[in-house]
């Protein structure tokens, strides 16, 4: 009785851990990983770059009848 007794508690601090390692995920990292994602979009649909400075550019990205300004990374020497 005790072995399981055992078992099951190792199954508890496991659930547990999984738990707070996938809270820690999606609270703090998938905020930026998602945000990176939308830029890389908005970049790649991007149009009207100016003001570059070799590393980045200031673009405008139209979303429907919406504009948003967006900075894009440098890709003119590539």
């Amino acid at each position: 009785m005790k072995e399981a007794t055992g078992e099951l508690n190792m199954t508890v601090v496991t659930v547990v851990a999984i738990a707070a390692v996938a809270a820690f995920f999606y609270a703090f990292i998938w905020p930026s990983i998602q945000a990176n994602i939308e830029n890389s979009t908005k970049c790649s649909s991007a149009m009207n770059c100016t003001d570059c400075d070799g590393k980045t550019c200031k673009c405008v990205y139209m979303d429907g009848d919406t504009a948003e300004d967006v900075t894009c990374p440098d890709n003119s020497n590539t």
